[in-house]
C-alpha cells in the first residue's frame, strides 16, 4: 500500500512517472500481479492511500472488486448504488467514500475504457477530507487509461491462451479420432473403456471415467478402471430431474448436494476413496438416455470450457454404445427366427412321427390357429410344466395331449386317459388312486391307480371339471407334493407322473360357481392351451376330410369314397357344433351311404339348429339343449345313434341330457 507523503526534491516527473507505468503494464498478463506496483508509480501522480480497480460483471448489471491495494480485500460485488459506481459512470471527484471505518475521507474515480464501452472503474481514496482537486480528475482519467491498456492486453493474451488450449485439445482429439471410430465397431463398449477414458485424458484431464446409463429411475454405473472408486454399481435417482443444459459439474463433494439417495453414504465413500468433483454430460444411444462422468481427486477440477470436448467423446460412446445395441437387436432377432425356424421344424417331425403311430388324420392341420397350437405344444412338452388344455367338445385335445407325451422326455413311458365325466363318482377316486384289499365292499384285492400306472410317463385327465370336490382335494395333493395313498391304505407312494388336464367347461366360472376348487385350478392352469372349435379354422376342413376318408376306407378295406363340390361347400358351411368329431362320425356315416361313389349332400345329412332371429344375444346352453332334443326326437330316443349324430361320447350325452332334464321318459 502506497504511504501518503508529498514527493521530494528530485523525484521523477509526472510524465516520467506515467513512462513507468506501462513496462509494469506490458509484462504482465494479470493485472492483479503488478496492482500494488502499479498503485505506487501512481502514487508519484495523483498521491493516494488507498487504490481499487472494479470490473463490470458479465450481465453489465453490476460490478466485481477485482483489485485492491487493501490487505485481504474480498472479491466484493458492488450495486449501482455505491456512490462511485452510480450512473452514469463518468470521471468523478467523491467526498461520500466507502470504507470510513479504514479512515477514509475523499477520493477520485474516472471510468476504464475499451473500445468506447465502459468495463471497469479505477478508484483512488485518501483519507483526508477534499484531498482531490479537478486537476487531479484528469490525471485519473488518464491513470484509467493506461489500465484500461493493460487490461486489454490481458483479454488479448487470455483469448489467445484458450485459443490455444482449445487448438491442443481439438488437435488431439482429431489425432485419435481413429481410435474412436474403432470402438464404433466393437460390440462391447467396456472391452475399450479403458483405452476411451486415456483418449479423454488429454483434453479432460481425469482421474476415473465412468458411464451411466439410467433406466427407470435407476443410474447403472460402468467403470473404466477401478483406481479405488467405490463399488458402486448402481444408483438411485431422487427424482426426475435433468441437469438444464445437459451437464453438471460439482465442485467438491465435501460441501455439494449429491442428487442420489442411494446408497445413503455415497459422498463419505466418494471422498474416503480420495475424489473431490466431477463433471457428468448426458447424451442418448438410440433410445436409451446415457453419459459419461469424469471423477477428479482435486477440487474445482472442471469447468464450463471443459463441457463441449466432454460431449464430444460422450457422443463417441453413445455411436459405439448404439452400435451395440443395433447389433444386439439384430442377433436376437436372427435367434428368435432360428428359434422359431427350430421350432417348426420339430413340430413337423412331431406330426410325422405320429402320424405313423396313429394315423395322418389325428394332427392334420395347417391353419394358424392349429399351427399355433401346435408349438405352443412343443415348447411345453420339453418341461415338466402342468398343462391346461380347453375348448369345446370334439376340438382334438387328446389328440394334443398324446402330442405333448410324444415330443417329451417321458415320450417312451405310458400314456394312461382317463375320462373324469365317464365315470360315476365313487368309482372315479378308486380307478385314479387304486384301493387296498378291504377298502370298500367288492375289494377283493388291491389294484393300482391310473396314477400308478402312468409312473414315468403322462396322465391325461379328460373333462377334469367333472371331478368330485373329494378327489379334487386329493389330486391336490398329488400336484403339489407329488405324493398320493390308495383307498383304504396309508403307505405314501410318489406320484412320478405328468400331469395333462382338459376341460371343455369354463374353469373359471366353475371356481366362481364353487364347483371347482381355486387352488386345483390354479395349479392346472400353469401353462394353459386353448384349441379352436373347427368353425374357427375352417381351412383345416377338406384336409382333415381327405384323412378321415382316407383312414375310414382302410377300416372298411376298399379306395376312399370322394366328394362332390357341394359336399365340400356343405362341408365348408357348417358350424360344426361336434367339432373334429362330428366331422368325422359324418364323413363315416356318408362312406357307407354312398357305397364306393362320390359323397353328395345328401350322404352328409348334417343338422343345422335353428337359429333365433329376434334375440339380440344367442343363450348357448339353450341352443346345446335345443339341438340335443331335436336330435333325440329324430332318433327316436337313441341314444347311442343321437350321440354319433352329435359327435359326442355316451357318457358325454347322459351328462348333458341330465343337466337338460332330459333323461325322463316322455308323457
Amino acid at each position: 500500500m502506497a504511504t501518503m507523503t508529498e514527493p521530494a526534491t528530485g523525484d521523477l516527473t509526472q510524465l516520467d512517472a506515467f513512462h513507468a507505468l506501462l513496462p509494469a503494464l506490458a509484462g504482465a498478463l494479470d493485472i492483479r500481479e503488478v496492482f500494488q506496483q502499479l498503485s505506487a508509480v501512481a502514487s508519484r501522480i495523483v498521491p493516494h492511500d488507498e487504490a481499487n480497480l472494479a470490473l463490470a460483471t458479465e450481465d453489465g448489471k453490476q460490478y466485481r472488486l477485482y483489485a485492491s491495494t487493501r490487505e485481504g480485500a474480498p472479491e466484493l460485488v458492488c450495486g449501482a448504488d455505491h456512490g462511485v459506481l452510480r450512473e452514469p459512470i463518468t470521471a468523478k471527484l467523491v467526498d461520500a467514500v466507502p470504507g470510513p471505518e479504514r479512515g477514509l475521507r475523499s477520493g477520485v474515480c474516472a471510468p476504464v475504457l475499451i473500445g468506447g464501452s465502459v468495463v471497469g472503474v479505477l478508484a483512488l481514496f485518501s483519507r483526508r477530507p477534499h484531498a482531490y482537486s479537478p486537476q487531479d480528475l484528469a490525471l485519473v482519467q488518464r491513470l484509467a487509461g493506461y489500465v484500461a491498456v493493460g487490461l486489454a492486453h490481458q483479454r488479448l493474451a487470455e483469448a489467445a491462451r484458450h485459443a490455444a488450449v482449445d487448438r491442443a485439445r481439438a488437435a488431439s482429439v482429431e489425432n485419435s479420432v481413429e481410435l474412436l471410430r474403432t470402438i464404433a465397431g466393437v460390440l462391447d463398449i467396456r472391452t475399450v473403456f479403458p483405452q476411451v477414458s486415456e483418449i479423454a485424458n488429454k483434453v479432460v484431464p481425469h482421474d476415473l471415467l465412468t458411464m451411466m446409463f439410467e433406466d427407470r429411475g435407476q443410474i447403472l454405473i460402468e467403470v473404466a478402471s477401478s483406481d479405488g472408486f467405490p463399488e458402486v454399481a448402481r444408483l438411485i435417482k431422487t427424482s426426475d430431474a435433468r441437469p438444464k443444459d445437459g451437464f453438471a459439474i460439482i465442485d467438491d463433494f465435501t460441501t455439494a448436494t449429491l442428487p442420489i439417495v442411494e446408497p445413503a453414504d455415497l459422498r463419505e465413500r466418494l471422498v474416503a476413496a480420495g475424489y473431490r468433483s466431477s463433471l457428468v454430460v448426458l447424451t442418448r444411444a438410440r433410445d436409451q438416455e446415457m453419459g459419461l462422468i469424469f471423477w477428479s481427486k482435486r477440487t474445482h477440477a472442471f469447468g464450463p470450457e471443459d463441457v463441449p470436448v466432454a460431449r464430444r467423446i460422450a457422443d463417441h460412446v453413445a455411436l459405439a454404445v448404439s452400435h451395440e445395441q443395433l447389433a444386439a437387436a439384430a442377433r436376437q432377432v436372427a435367434e428368435a427366427h432360428t428359434r422359431a425356424e427350430r421350432l417348426e421344424s420339430r413340430v413337423q417331425s412331431l406330426v410325422e412321427e405320429l402320424e405313423s403311430k396313429t394315423g395322418p388324420a389325428r394332427v392334420v392341420g395347417q391353419s394358424v390357429e392349429w399351427i399355433d397350437t401346435l408349438k405352443k405344444a412343443t415348447q411345453v412338452a420339453e418341461t415338466e410344466t402342468t398343462v391346461l388344455l380347453t375348448g369345446e367338445s370334439g376340438t382334438g385335445k387328446e389328440v394334443v395331449a398324446r402330442f405333448i407325451h410324444r415330443a417329451s422326455a417321458r415320450k417312451s413311458g405310458p400314456f394312461i386317459a382317463l375320462n373324469c365325466a365317464a365315470l360315476p363318482e365313487q368309482l372315479l377316486e378308486s380307478e385314479l388312486f387304486g384301493y387296498e384289499r378291504g377298502a370298500f365292499t367288492g375289494a377283493q384285492q388291491s389294484k393300482p391307480g391310473q396314477i400308478e400306472l402312468a409312473a414315468g410317463g403322462v396322465l391325461f385327465l379328460d373333462e377334469v371339471s367333472e371331478m368330485s370336490p373329494s378327489a379334487q382335494a386329493k389330486f391336490l395333493r398329488v400336484l403339489q407334493e407329488r405324493e398320493f395313498s390308495r383307498l383304504g391304505g396309508t403307505r405314501v407312494l410318489k406320484a412320478n407322473v405328468r400331469i395333462i388336464a382338459a376341460s371343455n367347461r369354463d374353469l373359471r366360472k366353475a371356481v366362481e360357481r364353487g364347483d371347482f376348487r381355486e387352488d386345483l385350478f390354479y395349479r392346472l392352469q400353469v401353462f394353459d392351451i386353448r384349441l379352436a372349435p373347427l368353425r374357427e379354422r375352417k381351412s383345416d376342413i377338406v384336409l382333415l376330410s381327405d384323412a378321415f376318408l382316407h383312414e375310414i376306407a382302410k377300416s372298411f378295406g376298399r379306395p376312399p369314397a370322394g366328394l362332390t363340390r357341394d359336399a365340400r361347400e356343405t362341408l365348408l358351411q357348417h358350424d360344426w357344433p361336434g367339432n373334429v368329431r362330428e366331422l368325422r362320425n359324418a364323413l363315416e356315416r356318408a362312406a357307407i351311404l354312398c357305397e364306393g361313389g362320390l359323397i353328395s349332400t345328401q350322404h352328409l345329412s348334417l343338422y343345422t339348429p335353428p337359429r333365433p332371429v329376434q334375440a339380440a344375444t344367442t343363450d348357448l346352453n339353450a341352443v346345446e339343449r335345443e339341438t340335443i332334443e331335436s336330435v333325440m326326437r329324430e332318433c327316436r330316443g337313441n341314444k347311442s345313434k343321437a350321440a354319433k349324430r352329435l359327435g359326442l361320447t355316451r357318457t358325454q350325452l347322459y351328462g348333458r341330457l341330465r343337466k337338460y332334464d332330459l333323461d325322463q321318459p316322455a308323457a
